[in-house]
């Protein structure tokens, strides 16, 4: 996904302002797609210098509320279906796990646990927002539909990395002399 692609997203749904959308990348996407507010600035320009999108109003203090166009609609249908899905998933505790062999095993077993709890309350988190979903609070519009099931795929990724680090505790890898501790302790 590009950043781009995520705000044509958000503008789909409605007009919003660049402090609006910095917003709704953190609460909704910053575990899927962490983005900065100079970022979205910056793209945000390009988008409407690019014709995608449009300021809709002006407000206070130079605030700006952008609203997408019909080129920017066209342009978000067309890499939501002919665009090929990037399938890479860049999960740093997961490099990390090719290397836990130059862990203590006290190390290692301590850094299981961080990763465990923390997958965990992540879940935890989002199936709180996924009953509010459920019970209506959201309303039932196509927006909140999409989101409901994209909150399920985070609940069933962070569950199963949960997991993962509980099964990583209880089976640790055989961990060999540590080569270069000499150099290193």
């Amino acid at each position: 996904m590009s950043l781009r692609h995520g705000l044509l997203g958000l503008l789909a749904e409605g007009p919003a302002s660049g402090y609006d959308l910095t917003q709704h990348f953190q609460t909704a996407l910053g575990t899927v797609w962490p983005a900065q507010h100079p970022k979205i600035y910056a793209e945000l320009t390009r988008l409407a210098e690019d014709g995608l999108i449009e300021v809709e109003s002006l407000g206070p203090r130079g605030r700006k509320a952008y609203r997408i166009t019909g080129s920017g609609l066209v342009e978000i249908r067309r890499w939501l279906a002919e665009e090929p899905v990037d399938h890479t998933l860049r999960q740093e505790p997961l490099l990390r796990a090719f290397f836990f062999w130059l862990m203590t095993p006290e190390q290692l077993d301590a850094h299981l646990r961080q990763e465990a709890a923390f997958f965990s309350a992540a879940a935890e988190q989002l199936r709180s927002f996924a009953a509010a979903k459920d019970r209506g609070e959201f309303g039932s519009a196509p927006p909140t539909q999409s989101v409901r099931i994209a909150i399920e795929a985070g609940i069933r990724l962070y569950g199963a990395l949960a997991e993962w680090a509980e099964w990583a505790r209880d089976a640790p890898p055989v961990l060999p002399e540590r080569p270069g501790a000499e150099i290193i302790d």
